[in-house]
């Protein structure tokens, strides 16, 4: 095996834990945030495992194909790369969700769960891998810590494009706090949500198998419009 296949097997295995890990994380938090008025934000951080929302058969979607958030993606970003979604192959037949991913560069990709007969996106999602040192361990420290700074910036970056994606009222400089939040936020906890409005943003902190941050829409209740 070439190191091109060695490295795409490592991220396909990375890919499926994290939307596995990540469906059984996210679920964990109450639904509270779909029943009572979402404004002011709330939050909440957990260490027990349930089903993912967005797994629920009312689970809202939102009004997007991935092909159309890629285009709307690389419009409004053209600095920052976003590759075409492939789709995962999983023994999840009878899923009424599909899922895929796209590889950013060596430490980032995203990965979207679709609802297959819509094929709109009801979670879209990032996934950073911590750098791994070589087999004999030649990197000095100083310089591991500088090349895992400059990667958690592409992460910040790409998570504040999504973020202003779906909230356009938003300045760059706002999405670009309200990530670095959610990372501190978020730090050390396999599940931390934040809903705003008629999102929910998570984080799922993995340690030494990566960082996964979601994007979901909420379904408001009647008493909520």
């Amino acid at each position: 095996m070439n190191d091109t296949q060695s490295e795409h097997s490592i991220l396909m295995k990375s890919i499926i834990f994290s939307t596995l890990f990540l469906a059984l994380m996210l679920g964990s938090v109450s639904f509270a945030a779909q029943d009572n008025n979402p404004s002011p934000p709330t939050e909440s951080s957990t260490n027990e495992p349930a089903i993912a929302p967005y797994l629920r058969e009312d689970a809202p979607s939102f009004s997007l194909t991935i092909a159309q958030f890629r285009e709307k993606f690389s419009t409004t970003n053209p600095t920052l790369p976003l590759g075409e979604y492939k789709t995962i192959k999983t023994l999840e037949v009878k899923s009424p969700l599909l899922r895929a991913a796209s590889r950013i560069n060596s430490t980032l990709y995203s990965s979207v769960a679709i609802d297959k007969s819509q094929r709109t996106i009801k979670s879209i999602q990032l996934t950073y891998l911590p750098l791994i040192p070589s087999e004999d361990k030649t990197e000095k420290p100083e310089d591991m810590a500088k090349v895992e700074k400059a990667n958690k910036a592409v992460l910040i970056n790409y998570m504040s494009a999504f973020i202003n994606l779906f909230e356009p009222t938003l300045s760059a400089e706002k999405c670009h706090k309200k990530s670095i939040e959610l990372l501190e936020k978020g730090k050390g906890t396999p599940f931390h949500q934040q809903t705003e409005g008629t999102l929910r943003f998570v984080i799922a902190d993995h340690r030494e198998k990566g960082i996964t941050f979601a994007i979901e829409p909420i379904k408001l209740s009647l008493s909520d419009k």
